[in-house]
């Protein structure tokens, strides 16, 4: 439904005027290109194996404290067993609740880290595109261009403009 009305949209955009000049760019390729992301995965990338690395920990001490039960619970009395068993449940819950508060953390830093690349590249974009007198540009990567080769790709204009 989305498609057909920026469908009918265009339509009556093309109808209308034809002295508007319509680009395309591919915002995916944009920011592949610019340094600051390669930056910014580079510290996510690090922030990642930092909480890995506290995760393989939790991990060895879960299965060091089963190992131990498993191979002492013949000999423990039920008030020592059921004392252990809750201790490895708890470990497994903290262990789960870490997984899940360590990818909101990463998923978090992502936006932190690539909001200002995405604004520099949607200023470029504009600045671009104003120079060039394009009154529209479409992004490819989120999948609303219907049909490319009838305007033009801008990317190199922008290319241009980062200096890149």
């Amino acid at each position: 439904m989305k498609k057909l009305t920026l469908l009918a949209f265009a339509a009556i955009l093309s109808l209308g005027t034809f002295a508007q000049k319509i680009g395309y760019i591919n915002s995916g390729d944009l920011l592949a290109l610019m340094p600051e992301r390669k930056t910014a995965e580079g510290d996510l990338q690090k922030e990642a194996e930092a909480l890995q690395k506290q995760l393989q920990t939790m991990t060895t001490e879960y299965q060091g404290k089963l190992s131990e039960f498993q191979n002492g619970q013949a000999t423990m009395s039920d008030l020592m067993k059921d004392t252990k068993v809750k201790e490895l449940t708890d470990l497994e819950s903290r262990i789960k609740t870490f997984q899940e508060s360590a990818q909101v953390e990463l998923q978090k830093k992502e936006a932190a880290l690539l909001e200002p690349i995405l604004q520099k590249a949607r200023e470029a974009v504009k600045e671009a595109a104003k120079k060039a007198g394009y009154t529209h540009v479409f992004d490819t990567a989120s999948g609303i261009l219907i049909h490319a080769p009838e305007g033009d790709d801008i990317l190199p204009i922008v290319k241009k403009s980062l200096g890149l």
